[in-house]
């Protein structure tokens, strides 16, 4: 798969959790480099959280996935692929995804897990 095509996964996985849900004020960890997904979105207890109905995301091969459930009105993500130098972002405040930067907890210049919920900190909450 192509440097392009990646950022095209990494950025579509993104837009999906993004349009499905909203980021309570707890983070998640969804993807960790396989190619299902490792746990659900779950919905808040109360109105305190964005998301309402819990789902199971659909992850693709390599793609490291994480939502913050920031507040009623926001939840936040972040991506980064195994096989990528970028990681990705996104929020429910304008839905923009956009690149958070180069990786910087794998090893040679290839992301980790880490690196999807450090973007998903850096995405706008309020």
């Amino acid at each position: 798969m192509n440097n392009t095509s990646m950022k095209n996964v990494i950025m579509g996985s993104v837009l999906a959790v993004v349009a499905v849900s909203s980021l309570p004020a707890n983070a998640s960890s969804f993807c960790a480099g396989g190619a299902a997904a490792t746990s659900t979105v779950t919905a808040a207890s109360n109105s305190s959280g964005f998301v309402k109905v819990a789902f199971t995301p659909k992850c693709s091969a390599n793609v490291f996935l994480d939502g913050v459930d920031a507040s009623a009105t926001a939840y936040t993500v972040g991506s980064a692929s195994s096989k990528g130098k970028n990681r990705f972002n996104g929020s429910s405040i304008g839905g923009a995804v956009g690149n958070a930067g180069a990786c910087t907890q794998g090893t040679g210049g290839a992301c980790a897990a880490g690196d999807s919920s450090a973007a998903a900190g850096l995405a706008p909450s309020t």
